[in-house]
């Protein structure tokens, strides 16, 4: 009988991901995702490994933090990471970020904020880029669901280029309670699809004196019928052609800007 071995923590942190499961810690990886990670205060980090190019780099960085890197030259890199993650000789073992409960990060507190709503949103780069557009449009928060959504991991981190650090990004139980919450602060919640009865440069002047939620729904099946039948409504982003199909990341930024115009 022949003993299977251990599986290489970057494979077991993949099927994870795969799974939606909440890592237990994150290895990220890359320049802006290890800096901004070794300075934000609110982050707890673990270990920290870096090539000598990128301590140089980095001093600033790892002086604040109060780390003591590893230094490991490039052709002996061993960090417990996928060997094709474009690491740039920084990576850094953290903990998952606490943002605290929906009702204490989207209470409106006088002012008329906007959220993004993922429905089913599982692939890393594609929420990564959402929390870039979210940080440079000021969103009060991106919201996800636990499961069927993309955890936290360093794909993620890397394609948002530090934002992961500063935008918040809430996994809640369930998506519908979420949004009924939000209801309930006084949310008008948009849905965005293609096949929208209305146009959202249309609805987001209606609600420019509202707080707004965006639900956002997968590539492909879109929104599920349970958040869509939860949405105030469901618009559509105006485009120009036959085709008006955009990448979940594209709708988001079209519609945060939009949304902004607004406020």
């Amino acid at each position: 009988m022949v003993k299977k071995g251990k599986k290489p923590n970057w494979v077991v942190e993949k099927e994870r991901e795969k799974r939606g499961a909440e890592p237990l810690t994150v290895w990220l990886f890359g320049h802006h995702a290890v800096r901004d990670a070794l300075v934000n205060p609110a982050r707890k980090k673990i270990r920290l490994i870096l090539t000598p190019n990128a301590a140089i780099k980095l001093e600033d960085a790892v002086k604040t933090s109060g780390m003591t890197a590893e230094i490991q030259e490039p052709r002996d890199f061993k960090a417990p990471i996928d060997p094709q993650s474009v690491h740039q000789g920084a990576v850094l073992e953290v903990s998952p970020l606490e943002w605290g409960s929906l009702s204490e990060v989207c209470a409106p507190r006088g002012s008329n904020p906007v959220v993004l709503l993922l429905d089913r949103v599982t692939d890393p780069h594609n929420v990564g880029a959402i929390l870039r557009s979210a940080e440079v449009f000021g969103a009060r928060a991106v919201i996800a669901p636990h499961r069927n959504s993309a955890p936290e991991t360093g794909a993620l981190a890397k394609t948002a280029s530090g934002a992961l650090e500063r935008q918040p990004y809430l996994r809640i139980q369930n998506l519908a309670t979420a949004m009924k919450t939000l209801k309930e602060m006084g949310y008008f919640i948009i849905g965005l699809d293609g096949l929208g009865e209305t146009n959202l440069a249309d609805e987001l002047a209606k609600s420019a004196t509202m707080p707004i939620a965006l639900a956002l729904g997968a590539e492909g099946p879109g929104l599920r019928q349970l958040t869509r039948e939860t949405c105030d409504i469901v618009a559509k982003i105006r485009f120009a052609g036959e085709f008006g199909s955009l990448n979940v990341s594209n709708a988001a930024a079209v519609g945060l800007y939009e949304a902004a115009r607004e406020r």
